[in-house]
């Protein structure tokens, strides 16, 4: 029983699909209780016969939310409770408050709160207790995680993100070619690409303000922004303002980004703050040469120099510089896009991110899995 805020498109919400797939296909029955609202990929679970269940819970302490999901939980009764980030786990948490679970496991799909002293992150410490395990999606948030006590050690765990790799085929002139017809940008244009929500911690505003900085050098260099989010508005006005309009296409929320990962020369992710980025997992599958700024558990999928290049947050000045790099790069950028197009294909398989949370939900029936789980908790 799968428990989040919803199920809009977004890396979590994707992870937790495909994990119910996963789930399904080893045996077990599934449902989903979203917190909020159903989200757009809650369709697709319903058409393969998941439940999927809503709160309607409303700004602030809603209690009517908490009965509706006590409610929702207590239809399932010895079922392994599995929530996805804060808010989620803390309702979680108080819903079920005497119903009999077999286990309670949080993912934490990013670095956690920046304030220990928050309403909300007092609330999700308070429940640790009632938490059998606290899985974090990359080792820095695990360290985190550990240093600042919001889990008990003895639960606390890494278990990074993987993906369906054979959803992905590599980046090529051909793809480029389409890409940028289907953009109405001139052939030959370089295409930098970036997918994740338009939301403040992505900091889009800083990739337009270094895109900016790319054009005067780069002037073939052209922009596709995939996904939606609060800041578009925003985004589109400041790209209007600072004369690239022509240059820069928000593509909106897509169901197709391995199409659009083909059609591109370099992915960037400009984030303020990262747990462990499923856009860079699925940029690196594509074979493509990676910008990304050094948070989180960044460092971890992208290699200073081998698979791409790492820069400080907020510096629009070497986040414009490592673009124009690559985007000249020639022989170096085909060179880091295989190669991390072959870390993926090594460490990135969503079937060794499944297999490590069955080893969670039941006791693993080999030696390997034993390993594999046991060898993270800290």
């Amino acid at each position: 029983m799968h428990f989040v805020e919803n199920l809009d498109r977004g890396g979590l919400e994707r992870t937790v699909v495909d994990l119910i797939a996963s789930q399904r296909e080893a045996g077990h029955q599934c449902r989903v209780i979203c917190l909020f609202k159903l989200g757009l990929l809650a369709k697709e679970l319903l058409a393969s016969g998941v439940r999927v269940d809503a709160c309607g819970k409303r700004p602030g302490l809603d209690l009517r939310a908490l009965r509706r999901a006590r409610a929702l939980i207590r239809q399932s009764p010895d079922a392994v409770l599995h929530t996805h980030n804060a808010m989620a786990h803390y309702y979680a948490v108080i819903a079920s408050l005497g119903l009999p679970l077999k286990c309670r496991i949080n993912t934490r799909h990013g670095m956690g709160g920046r304030s220990k002293s928050g309403r909300q992150e007092w609330i999700y410490r308070q429940s640790m207790r009632f938490t059998d395990y606290t899985v974090a999606v990359c080792e820095a948030a695990r360290a985190r995680f550990a240093a600042e006590g919001v889990a008990p050690r003895r639960g606390l765990l890494s278990v990074p993100n993987g993906i369906r790799l054979d959803r992905f085929k590599p980046a090529s002139a051909a793809g480029r070619q389409a890409l940028a017809a289907e953009l109405g940008w001139p052939e030959g244009s370089r295409i930098i690409g970036t997918v994740g929500r338009l939301q403040p911690v992505k900091d889009h505003a800083l990739l337009l303000r270094a895109f900016a900085k790319v054009r005067m050098q780069v002037p073939e260099a052209v922009l596709a922004i995939v996904g939606d989010g609060p800041l578009r508005g925003a985004l589109e006005t400041q790209a209007g303002q600072a004369g690239l309009s022509d240059a820069v296409r928000f593509l909106g929320d897509r169901h197709d980004v391995p199409r659009l990962l083909t059609g591109m020369d370099v992915f960037a992710l400009s984030s303020a703050s990262e747990g462990y980025s499923i856009a860079l997992l699925e940029a690196c599958a594509a074979g493509l040469p990676i910008v990304a700024t050094d948070v989180g558990g960044n460092r971890e999928i992208v290699h200073d120099g081998i698979n791409g290049r790492l820069v400080p947050a907020a510096d629009v000045a070497a986040l414009a510089t490592a673009l124009i790099a690559l985007l000249r790069g020639g022989d170096e950028a085909g060179r880091m896009g295989r190669a991390g197009q072959a870390w993926a294909q090594a460490e990135a398989s969503f079937r060794t991110m499944a297999e490590r949370y069955h080893g969670l939900y039941d006791p693993p029936d080999c030696d390997s899995c034993t390993m594999v789980v046991q060898g993270r908790l800290s």
